[in-house]
Parts: C-alpha cells; structure tokens; sequence
C-alpha cells in the first residue's frame, strides 16, 4: 500500500519515453514512433497515452508581451494496461504533423520558434509522468523559395517568432490557433519606402498561402497577400510578384 501512495504522487511512478523515427521533419509530414513506457517500484494502471505537438506563443497583454505553451495539436491512444514494476511496454505509433507547424530550422536573424512532441501517460490516481521531443522542422519548396525572394531583392531576416491568434485573408484563414512570424528589414534604404516585412504561411496540401505585413515609412501598415500553388515554385517569378506587391 505505501509504495502504492508514493506511486500516486510521483514517487517511483511508471515513466514515459517516445523514440521518433526522425526529429527532422516538414509540416504535414507523417511522422513514425515508439513509445517506451517503463514501470516504476509498483504495478500500475495505465488508461491511456497521450501526445501533443507543441510550441511557444508570445501573448499580448496589458504589461507588456509574454511566452505560454500552446497545443497545435493533440492526440490520444486510448490503450489500457498494467505496467508491472520495471516492466517495459513499446506502443508504436504514427501521425502526421500539422500542415501549420511553425519553422525551426531558419538561417539568421533570433529564433524564437520552439517545437515539440510532449507525451504524458493517463494514471489513475497519479501526476502525469511526461517526456519532451524537440523537432526540427524545414520549410516546404514554396516557403523556401519565398525565403530565398526575400534575401534576392535585399531583405534580411532578423526575427523569428510565434505569435497567438488566427490569420485571416479574402481567400484563406489559419486554424491551429498560433501562427509564425518571420520579420524582414532591407539591408540598405528601400526603393519602397519599406521600413519593415512580416511574412506568415498558411500551407495547405496543394498550395502555401502568405499573408504579408508592410510597414511604409510614409504610408503605414498595410496587409497583403498571395498564394503560391506548389507545382508553379519558381523564384524569379515571386521575386516578380513580391516587388509589385511592395510597390
């Protein structure tokens, strides 16, 4: 009984760890792993497994802007066992990312962009034993590409974030509850009069929609947007319709 009460606390609980497949993945990608839940100094039940693919938001609020956790999404394997002391149990498991998991992997500029796979065990009577996965994540051809526009027409990554919220457009709007921000400034005085550019993606199977935010010197802010169909990629022609956007 005693052991069973520490197990109820946390004490010589069962403990979780998934082994991926691979950390290196793109958003929308299917993803393999296992999941290695080890016993702890007594049997116990477990009700279930669940997983969630994770980052960190920046929050506005009244004293200045913050970082919480946010779930993109989450899953549960509704598997039902008992773990005996030191037992080791490996429940496989397959997902597929969400289409719109922020970047990690960028070159230049602070990154503040953090991604994760959390998994917890469901425990009668316990705290949650956790385990934490950083990932990589690559753009896709379409954001790589309007990345590479980007630095071809004399704009310099140098902040990378995930703000809190939806986007929306005439033809298109987010739904994972967090987008990115990848903020542009020109290397040198722009033609434009563009002091600032906010790029954020909303990838879809066939396409990768942009939202892009323009801060002028004389004119403000302003928003506008495109939509790069995945089969027509090619950089001459969105450093094309990039330039007639900012103009």
């Amino acid at each position: 009984m005693f052991k069973k009460i520490l197990a109820s606390v946390g004490i010589g609980a069962a403990k979780v760890d998934t082994v991926l497949e691979t950390e290196h993945l793109h958003p929308g990608q299917k993803f393999q792993a296992q999941i290695h839940v080890t016993g702890g100094s007594t049997a116990q039940d477990i009700s279930g497994l669940q997983l969630a693919l994770m980052t960190r938001v920046k929050v506005e609020g009244d004293d200045g802007s913050y970082f919480v956790n946010h779930i993109i999404e989450k899953w549960r394997i509704a598997e039902q066992f008992t773990i005996a002391p030191g037992e080791t149990r490996i429940v496989p498991f397959e997902a597929r990312l969400h289409s719109e998991t922020p970047i990690t992997e960028l070159s230049g500029g602070l990154n503040q962009t953090h991604i994760w796979i959390e998994t917890g065990l469901d425990i009668d009577l316990a705290l949650d034993p956790s385990d934490r996965d950083f990932l990589h994540i690559y753009p896709n051809d379409a954001v790589k590409t309007c990345m590479q526009a980007m630095d071809k027409l004399g704009f310099a990554l140098v902040k990378a974030d995930v703000e809190k919220g939806f986007l929306r457009a005439s033809n298109f709007h987010s739904v994972s509850g967090c987008y990115q921000e990848l903020e542009y400034r020109p290397r040198s005085r722009s033609m434009f009069g563009i002091q600032e550019v906010e790029l954020s993606f909303v990838p879809e199977p066939h396409r990768t929609h942009v939202l892009i935010e323009l801060d002028r010197a004389f004119r403000g802010d302003g928003y506008v947007d495109l939509t790069i169909e995945h089969d027509q990629v090619n950089l001459s022609q969105l450093c094309d319709q990039l330039e007639r956007l900012f103009a």
